[in-house]
């Protein structure tokens, strides 16, 4: 079946994308590989989108999108994307073994967590190793952790994770968090939480399941070991752009080359929320982005 626009990625910028172009009358499908939300769904508690003044629950957000777009007749299909072709003016998309087709495309794959690149690391996940903290916090309640980053998703782990368990390492590289104050003034006040300051994890112990990391000091050079029964990794993403090189332009990092406009170097393809160049990556910010894309879907339709 051909569309008007396939959506890849179903999180915020691919809902919102979804909701606009399907309110305007346009076949809408969007292919989400996982479930509704992407990062957005697998956060606890998002306290800085507008409308929520007491905060709202990630999953339950993405729901609500979903529900908003399909509203206005947008589809979903739980597949992967694993190829794409989209130079020409119909645009093919290969999602779960079958080729759709559409004469435009939003990317909206949003990025995923980036890896400490370990022996073992991979191994690891589920035994110990984690990138996600409200995912995860609750197997390790009354234990110590280790959190590994300093940015604002270090930080909220750190905290999120300091009313689960016994005690909370946070292991950063640098001598400061580079983490807002709204974060770093809680966490510092955190009676659980310790910090091991420029230093890097070298290697991960391990029995069964984790037992603990070793981690050298950045200028002493001395190495420790620190036990713990979980490290959950928040040391920044990577953008799921992976199937889309050779199809449209990437800058060094791997994210799609677009401006405001989210206009890509393609002809109907347009790149939206945290998969494009950009400056803030938020669940607003992608939402924006959506809309944006939706209406020059609608223009380039209209040409």
């Amino acid at each position: 079946m051909s569309y008007d626009v396939i959506v890849v990625g179903g999180g915020p910028a691919g809902y919102t994308a979804a909701l606009y172009a399907a309110r305007a009358n346009l076949q809408v499908l969007v292919l989400e590989k996982l479930s509704p939300g992407g990062q957005m769904g697998t956060t606890d508690q998002i306290d800085n989108y507008p409308g929520f003044p007491d905060g709202v629950n990630g999953f339950e957000l993405a729901m609500l999108m979903k529900r908003g777009a399909e509203r206005f007749g947008a589809e979903t299909k739980l597949a992967e994307v694993t190829e794409v072709k989209l130079a020409g003016d119909v645009k093919e998309v290969l999602a779960g073994g079958q080729w759709l087709q559409a004469k435009t495309v939003v990317l909206a794959a949003g990025a995923h967590p980036r890896e400490l690149g370990l022996p073992g690391e991979r191994e690891l996940r589920g035994r110990g190793v984690s990138y996600c903290a409200t995912c995860d916090g609750m197997f390790f309640r009354g234990k110590t952790v280790a959190v590994v980053g300093g940015g604002n998703t270090a930080a909220a782990d750190a905290l999120y994770l300091s009313r689960l368990c016994e005690k909370v390492i946070v292991i950063h590289r640098r001598d400061t968090l580079r983490a807002s104050a709204a974060y770093r003034g809680p966490l510092m006040e955190a009676q659980n939480v310790e910090f091991l300051w420029d230093s890097e994890v070298t290697a991960l112990e391990q029995e069964a399941a984790l037992t603990g990391l070793t981690v050298r000091n950045k200028k002493s050079g001395e190495t420790r070991s620190v036990p713990c029964s979980g490290v959950f990794v928040a040391i920044g993403q990577v953008p799921d752009t992976a199937v889309l090189k050779g199809q449209v332009d990437l800058d060094e990092a791997g994210y799609v080359l677009a401006d405001e406009s989210t206009r890509t170097n393609r002809k109907g393809v347009f790149a939206a929320g945290d998969i494009r160049t950009k400056l803030l990556r938020q669940v607003v910010t992608a939402c924006a982005d959506g809309a944006v894309a939706a209406q020059q879907v609608e223009e380039y339709l209209s040409l």
